[in-house]
């Protein structure tokens, strides 16, 4: 049974929350606070985190880093405002998606679906992907760059393991957020693919101002270069 960790300090929604992801048969722990949610994370127990932004006594951003630190557990935050700069932030730290209240429960639980079931696809392989001096070791879930381990968020691994299942084929901005999302990219927009693709970039490229083993191609979309 995957489990949840809902950190949300509103009654009334995680009531809702989780009579909803209950009903999908997850299990599911609420943290009101942050100091709360501190105290019961433990990176081997849990599967997903849902993650409120504004919190009693701090933010979540702070809440993603330290989870960032240890664990690359899906995490969608839940915003009140649709700002871009809230959600450019979450994604950039190391979020793996964003909704903004109010909102249906029933696209989240869409998203909690997708999410949980690309990254259980993904670490259930048992295969290795290796180009670009870059290797993926997916029974273990885990990145390598030249036999140094990197860290990378769900999001990012997904990302990076498309691009390397694909070597030197242009993939279109749809095509790609088709195979991250479990859609035609409805969920998200190219503004939030391109911080991803430059979140990536930053670990797996030596200069990020001339990146060499992810390539843009001007009006058609991104190439993984196999050479490196």
């Amino acid at each position: 049974m995957k489990h949840i960790l809902l950190i949300e300090d509103d009654l009334s929604l995680i009531s809702g929350l989780s009579f909803a992801i209950q009903k999908q048969g997850y299990e599911i722990t609420v943290a009101r606070t942050a100091a709360e949610a501190d105290t019961i994370w433990t990176d081997n127990r849990f599967d997903m985190v849902i993650l409120d932004v504004s919190l009693p006594d701090g933010s979540g951003f702070d809440i993603c880093t330290k989870i960032r630190q240890t664990s690359n557990v899906p995490i969608i935050f839940l915003t009140a405002a649709d700002e871009e700069t809230n959600i450019i932030m979450g994604l950039d730290i190391g979020g793996d998606d964003y909704i903004t209240k109010p909102f249906k429960l029933a696209v989240l639980m869409s998203r909690i679906n997708a999410l949980l079931r690309r990254s259980s696809n993904f670490s259930e392989k048992d295969t290795q992907l290796i180009s670009g001096g870059i290797r993926v070791d997916r029974l273990k879930g885990k990145v390598y760059k030249n036999d140094t381990e990197l860290d990378l968020t769900a999001g990012e691994y997904k990302l990076l393991c498309f691009f390397m299942e694909n070597p030197d084929i242009v993939l279109s901005p749809g095509q790609i957020l088709g195979r991250l999302w479990d859609s035609s990219g409805n969920f998200v927009d190219n503004n939030t693919l391109t911080v991803y693709i430059r979140r990536l970039r930053t670990k797996i490229e030596d200069e990020l101002s001339a990146p060499k083993r992810i390539i843009t191609v001007r009006r058609m979309g991104y190439k993984w270069n196999s050479t490196g």
